[in-house]
C-alpha cells in the first residue's frame, strides 16, 4: 500500500516499486514516469559501468525502461522489483556487447588517458579537491579496461555487488544463476581485477 508523505504542506502518496509496476502494467503513464525518475540514474550508472561508453549506456538503459513498460504485467513479485529490472538491464548490456563485439575488432577505440606511458597512479585521498578528482579519474581510467577483460557475468556480478550493494541472492536472481555461482562470479571477478591492476 502506498505510504503518504507530507511535503511542502501537501500530502503526497509514495508508491512502492511493486505498486508502480502494477500501475505500469495498466499503462499508467504517470507511474512509468515516476519509475523512470526513481531508477534512471542507477540504471545508467550500472549500464555505463558494464559497457564503458556513455552513449551505449544511455541507449541500453532507455531500452531497459522500454522493456519494463512492455513487460510490467509479467512482474510477479517473487523477487524484488530492482532485482527483476536489473536482470533486464544486465541482459541488455550483455546482448549489446555481443552484438557490437565485431566493431571493436575492426576499430579499437582509445579514450583520453589510455596512454601506457602515463605515470603510476596513487589511490585517491578522502579529501575533496582537484587533486582528488584527478586521481579518481585516473583510477577509473585504469579500472575500465580491467573490467572490460572480465566475462560479462563476472563484470555484472562485481558491479552489482560493489556499486549497487546487491547480495549474492540478488545477484543470482539478476544473472539467473545459483547463489553459489553468483559468489564465484564475484570472487573470480575481483581476483582477476586485482591481478590485472597489479600487472598494469
Amino acid at each position: 500500500m502506498a505510504a503518504p508523505r507530507l511535503r511542502g504542506g501537501l500530502i503526497q502518496v509514495e508508491f512502492s516499486d511493486d505498486e508502480l509496476c502494477g500501475r505500469i502494467a495498466e499503462r499508467d503513464a504517470n507511474a512509468f514516469e515516476l519509475m523512470v525518475d526513481r531508477h534512471q540514474a542507477r540504471s545508467y550508472r550500472l549500464a555505463f559501468s558494464i559497457l564503458g561508453n556513455e552513449a551505449d549506456a544511455r541507449d541500453v538503459s532507455q531500452d531497459a525502461f522500454v522493456r519494463l513498460y512492455e513487460a510490467a504485467g509479467r512482474f510477479d513479485g517473487r523477487a524484488r522489483f530492482s532485482t527483476w529490472f536489473y536482470r533486464i538491464l544486465v541482459n541488455l548490456c550483455i546482448d549489446h556487447q555481443r552484438r557490437n563485439r565485431w566493431w571493436k575488432r575492426l576499430l579499437p577505440l582509445a579514450g583520453p588517458g589510455d596512454n601506457p606511458d602515463e605515470p603510476a597512479f596513487d589511490p585517491p585521498s578522502d579529501e575533496a579537491g582537484p587533486e582528488g578528482d584527478a586521481m579518481l579519474s585516473q583510477s577509473v581510467r585504469r579500472l575500465r579496461p580491467a573490467l572490460a577483460q572480465l566475462s560479462p557475468q563476472q563484470r555484472a556480478a562485481v558491479l552489482l555487488q560493489t556499486q549497487e550493494g546487491f547480495t549474492s541472492r540478488e545477484i543470482a536472481a539478476v544473472l539467473n544463476c545459483s547463489e553459489n555461482t553468483a559468489r564465484v562470479h564475484v570472487h573470480r571477478g575481483i581476483a582477476q581485477l586485482r591481478k590485472l591492476l597489479r600487472n598494469d
